[in-house]
């Protein structure tokens, strides 16, 4: 019996209740793409809960497995990336409960957790090797200083502002008032921004840096012009 498909006037919209039909069918395209859209965020959502990148990606898979096995479930009432991202934090959620019986990350204190936030590739690969490197210590001190965040804020900032969820879809996904989400973004960017100019003293000392491949560059033209065999 073929599966009776997402009605399309839900806030799923149009091509994701296409998408979700087709998975229902186990059609292996439609299933690659529901996750090649949504992998980065479950696992940025996973990994800022528990701190360690190999559970991270079993969360990951796991949240693939159940939605997938019981997609008959969903019925359209929230975007699919919702629905999704909701699974995955109850796994994440429930894996870091086993670890830490009776933790509940809205009731932590300030510093309790302290999760590194995923590196990804920076856009582009740069042909120059001195920038590169100046981006990555600017990603490294970004990083770092979400890291500090204590745990309720630094996951309303992730999925608010790393992955641009509205605040309606975040207090869903986080069972919190939508005030209460506007409130921690608001004290999060306030710290973040405290712990950027604490970390960024060391890096500054070593902006615009002008080495490697550019300096040889300037001294062989310099060379060259002045008369010197290259």
């Amino acid at each position: 019996m073929r599966p009776e498909p997402v009605p399309q006037n839900t806030p799923l919209g149009i091509a994701d209740a296409e998408l979700v039909a087709r998975a229902r069918e186990r059609d292996e395209a439609a299933i690659r793409s529901i996750m090649q859209a949504n992998n980065r965020r479950l696992y940025r959502l996973a990994r800022g809960i528990l701190r360690n990148d190999a559970e991270a990606e079993d969360v990951v898979q796991e949240t693939y497995v159940r939605a997938f096995t019981h997609l008959a479930e969903f019925r359209g009432d929230s975007r699919l990336s919702t629905w999704l991202a909701r699974i995955a934090m109850n796994e994440a959620l429930g894996r870091l409960r086993r670890q830490r019986p009776g933790v509940e990350w809205t009731s932590l204190p300030p510093g309790t957790l302290e999760a590194q936030i995923i590196q990804f590739p920076l856009s582009g690969a740069s042909e120059d090797p001195e920038k590169s490197m100046a981006q990555r210590e600017i990603q490294h001190v970004v990083e770092h200083a979400i890291d500090d965040l204590p745990e309720a804020f630094r996951i309303v900032f992730i999925t608010r502002v790393i992955e641009g969820m509205n605040v309606e879809e975040t207090a869903e996904i986080l069972g919190l008032k939508p005030e209460t989400v506007k409130t921690r973004l608001h004290r999060a960017r306030a710290m973040l921004r405290d712990n950027v100019e604490k970390k960024i003293g060391p890096v500054v000392l070593e902006a615009f840096p002008f080495a490697g491949r550019r300096c040889e560059r300037l001294c062989d033209a310099v060379l060259k012009r002045l008369g010197f065999a290259a």
